[in-house]
């Protein structure tokens, strides 16, 4: 993730909101922020499978691929 993408999730999730608060005051919103960044990373991950990489394998296999990254963390 680079810094942009960092900075769009930032105002997305409202963080700005609580920049002046203490760290320990904020878990809430930063555990909310970590788990943006890493459903972010997971569907860029099955857009890349989807779209870049596996063009040459057969389609349903394509697509049970990215669905199971975008699945992670969905338990």
């Amino acid at each position: 993730m680079d810094r942009e993408e960092y900075n769009r999730l930032f105002h997305k999730h409202k963080l700005n909101l609580v920049a002046f608060k203490p760290l320990n005051d904020c878990d809430e919103e930063v555990l909310k922020l970590v788990n943006a960044a890493i459903e972010a990373e997971r569907e860029a991950c099955a857009k890349f499978i989807e779209h870049d990489y596996v063009r040459r394998f057969e389609r349903p296999w394509r697509d049970d691929l990215s669905a199971a990254i975008r699945a992670r963390g969905k338990k």
